[in-house]
């Protein structure tokens, strides 16, 4: 059955709820309302990574979400760290994240994968092609699925390189990340090909361009989530271990739907 991956932007400036959870206690109090809604797992963050956005020191980042991690961790909730500093995610481990989910796949911090290995936790390595502030610059691909699935392979190569068990490796395509309009869809149909190698597949289109781009750039957040639904319903038909989505009760009801259609 595939999980449904709450988000919790702990962070002023991410693209559809920047600033809205930033204080601890209102994002705990955010998570635990993702959580009781039916979020598998919640994905807590301190650094967007939205087109154009700034990094932030690991310092800051780890300011604001360790007070959340240990809160919601004490609690009985699994908890994933959404960081691309080593640093960070070794902090988030300590405080009882128990998956690290980084969209650079290991490539923003040469520490990262040996650290990941150390800590004895599950990642998540994202397809990435650059910075968040560069992020469409290299949107060029002569077949973006075949060159997302092959990237992708080296990253966990590098992995297992590092000393990641294989079991421990969730891979992602990295909707939005480096990908225009159409490249997002093409990626979107190939997601059997991301989990050939026996990968869990991590996929997250919540609320991003291209959805509006589809339904139209005026597009509300009500419809942005309702397209994410259907994507993530659509992806989990395609064989997704989870999505990542900023409103868990309609995701929900799409993969209820979706798992009575099938059975």
């Amino acid at each position: 059955m595939t999980l449904i991956m709450g988000i919790v932007n702990v962070t002023p400036d991410s693209f559809s709820d920047g600033g809205r959870y930033l204080d601890p206690d209102t994002a705990i109090a955010h998570a635990r309302s993702l959580r009781e809604q039916g979020a598998d797992l919640l994905d807590v963050g301190g650094e967007s990574t939205r087109p154009g956005a700034r990094r932030v020191a690991p310092r800051v980042e780890q300011q604001r979400v360790l007070p959340v991690i240990e809160a919601l961790a004490s609690e009985g909730a699994l908890v994933s760290i959404d960081t691309m500093n080593a640093a960070t995610a070794a902090a988030a481990v300590d405080a009882g994240a128990r998956l690290v989910n980084d969209v650079s796949g290991g490539l923003a911090d040469p520490e990262m994968l040996a650290a990941v290995a150390d800590l004895h936790v599950d990642i998540a390595l994202g397809h990435w092609r650059g910075p968040s502030s560069e992020m469409y610059a290299r949107a060029d691909y002569t077949d973006v699925a075949r060159e997302v699935a092959d990237e992708l392979h080296e990253r966990v190569g590098a992995a297992v390189a590092a000393g990641i068990n294989p079991s421990r490796i969730v891979v992602d395509p990295g909707i939005g990340f480096g990908k225009r309009g159409v490249q997002n869809w093409q990626t979107l149909r190939a997601l059997p090909v991301f989990g050939a190698r026996g990968h869990r597949v991590l996929v997250g289109t919540s609320r991003k361009r291209f959805l509006a781009e589809t339904i139209g750039d005026d597009a509300d957040l009500v419809r942005r989530d309702l397209a994410t639904a259907v994507t993530s319903a659509l992806a989990a038909g395609a064989g997704a271990w989870a999505v990542r989505v900023h409103d868990v009760p309609t995701t929900r009801d799409a993969l209820a739907v979706a798992r009575a259609w099938e059975s």
